[in-house]
């Protein structure tokens, strides 16, 4: 694959690159079994992990954390390029792709990765050692080269009528749907984003109602309930390409996603004929209700209660972070029912139907009342507190029937929610590298356009490798949840990734920016405030990295 008049060294695409990367990616394994054996014997006590010592060892294991899921998306990157090759697909920009992503992570394995800006996971965290094996070594050495990453972004420079860069190896079908919400969000979504963010507008209803005719809110449901029975990897697509627009119109299925999931899973068969074809419809919007202002991640000591009222259910409490609350329909409601109980055990699930509301009284229904809570980005469906006082909710919508199932329920949800925030995380930071790349063309300083400039094409190029990494690593969770896998740990690997990628390419792309970026009329403004979110919902990077190392380690 070397480019005639190149040795092997000064090569922009590395002859034996598949071995070599092969190699690396066993090798980084054997890494991670290592300091999972090495975690295990500071932290087990009695033949269980410790909660006191893993609080402890916490940056040790969380340094195993980001370990293994650079191991993971390393093993998908190579994957990915296997397929490629296999069908002929592979080129020049997918070679470069997977030679400068194997280089620059198995780097930052040996020399530290950033957990974020200012902290650092190293395999000496974990009380080892990391010396590259040859293949590894070879790439560390070659693979990120300023040569590769030049004509990395030559190639995207002339790629620009694809909607990646690169060929993410999906199958038809899912093309054609990456194709048709491409176009969507160009049309539909792209030209009114910075309008609707700059002014907290609330995502127009005939932008929901063009969403509900394409399917999205129903785009996994079984075609029994009224959906269109697709895969969670096309859950992905959609998420990512909407996302891409605007991330509030990429979050508008999330909450559908989160409410026909819970229902599928532990709903009775009435609740499942009842509710799925309404929601699949977009007839009913959802919202999800379950942080609490002094709980946060620690959702099993929630507060809000509900206590039988004859057949029905009394909720009072408080509840905060609630998307979209004020326009929906039902709430996917998580109260105390037993008062006898701390923790997970005593909790139920609710759907707990209200009235839509309006800007002038968003919460009309009686027994609850709340405010809007003024947000940087994620805005187009707002954030709401609310507090309940009575609120009355019918017998029949205890999700399951059963009351103390919920914390269980929720559970359940967790691989698709998260799979689904990896998506969306793409598509922003997707955003954030065309709008960086169209700046760096059409912006000329010192008479020539700022791509021109190394350190500027370089931000470009790191930024297509790491959504293409963080892209497999999304779509390989997906692919097995799709096939019936456990994947809450692939799930967590993938949104922890992604929320960081989507940071640092919107900050790179506004960097790319300058003066300008800094500035409302400029879209990455809005993108860097949208990426910052991703790291804290669906599991802030700490509690991600403690869940993952607790799953590695068991």
């Amino acid at each position: 694959m070397a480019h005639d008049g190149a040795t092997v060294q000064d090569a922009v695409v590395l002859e034996g690159l598949a071995g070599l990367t092969r190699a690396a990616a066993a090798d980084v394994a054997g890494l991670v079994g290592r300091a999972q054996a090495a975690l295990r014997a500071r932290l087990v006590r009695d033949g269980r992990i410790s909660a006191a010592a893993l609080d402890e060892h916490q940056r040790a294991a969380h340094a195993l954390a980001w370990i293994a899921t650079y191991a993971e998306a390393l093993a998908q990157l190579d994957a990915w390029a296997g397929r490629l090759e296999a069908s002929g697909r592979g080129g020049e920009m997918e070679a470069l792709i997977l030679q400068i992503g194997f280089a620059e992570y198995l780097a930052q394995i040996a020399g530290g990765i950033p957990m974020s800006q200012g902290e650092f996971a190293r395999p000496a965290d974990a009380g080892l050692s990391w010396t590259p094996g040859e293949a590894a070594a070879a790439l560390i050495a070659q693979g990120n080269s300023p040569a590769a990453r030049a004509r990395l972004v030559a190639l995207m420079r002339d790629n620009h009528g694809r909607a990646t860069f690169g060929d993410s190896g999906l199958d038809p079908e899912l093309e054609m749907i990456r194709d048709q919400f491409r176009r969507y969000a160009d049309e539909k979504v792209v030209p009114h984003a910075q309008d609707w963010h700059l002014k907290d507008k609330l995502i127009p209803m005939e932008v929901i109602a063009e969403l509900a005719e394409m399917g999205v809110f129903g785009l996994t449901i079984p075609e029994a309930y009224g959906g269109l029975g697709l895969s969670k990897a096309s859950m992905v697509v959609v998420s990512e390409e909407l996302s891409r627009g605007y991330i509030g119109v990429g979050s508008l299925g999330t909450r559908s996603e989160i409410a026909a999931e819970l229902i599928l899973c532990g709903g009775t068969e009435a609740q499942k004929a009842r509710w799925l074809p309404k929601l699949a419809s977009g007839e009913i919007l959802p919202t999800a209700v379950f942080t609490e202002p002094n709980t946060g991640s620690d959702l099993g000591s929630l507060r809000t209660r509900a206590v039988r009222d004859g057949d029905d259910w009394l909720v009072t409490g408080n509840k905060t972070w609630i998307t979209h609350a004020a326009r929906t329909h039902v709430m996917t409601l998580l109260a105390r029912t037993d008062p006898e109980t701390t923790d997970w055990r005593g909790l139920s699930m609710f759907l707990a139907e209200k009235t839509p509301g309006t800007d002038e009284d968003p919460f009309p229904t009686p027994g609850m009342s709340g405010g809007e809570i003024g947000v940087l980005g994620y805005r187009g469906m707002k954030e709401y507190e609310i507090a309940f006082d009575g609120f009355r909710v019918k017998g029949e919508n205890l999700l399951g029937g059963v009351p103390g199932q919920g914390f269980r329920q929720l559970m359940q949800t967790f691989e698709s929610a998260r799979i689904q925030t990896a998506a969306r995380a793409v598509g922003v930071a997707q955003a954030a590298l065309e709008t960086g790349l169209r700046y760096a063309e059409d912006r000329r300083q010192f008479g020539r356009p700022l791509i021109a400039f190394p350190r500027v094409a370089d931000k470009l190029a790191m930024m297509a490798v790491e959504i293409m990494i963080a892209r497999q690593l999304t779509c390989a969770s997906a692919w097995a949840k799709d096939h019936g896998r456990r994947c809450d740990l692939e799930a967590g690997m993938a949104k922890l990734l992604g929320a960081r990628v989507a940071w640092a390419a919107a900050d790179n792309a506004l960097q790319i920016h300058g003066g300008n970026g800094f500035a409302l009329e400029y879209a990455i403004s809005r993108i860097l405030c949208d990426a910052r979110i991703l790291n804290i919902f669906e599991g802030a990077a700490e509690i991600q990295a403690q869940v993952i190392a607790r799953r590695l380690l068991e």
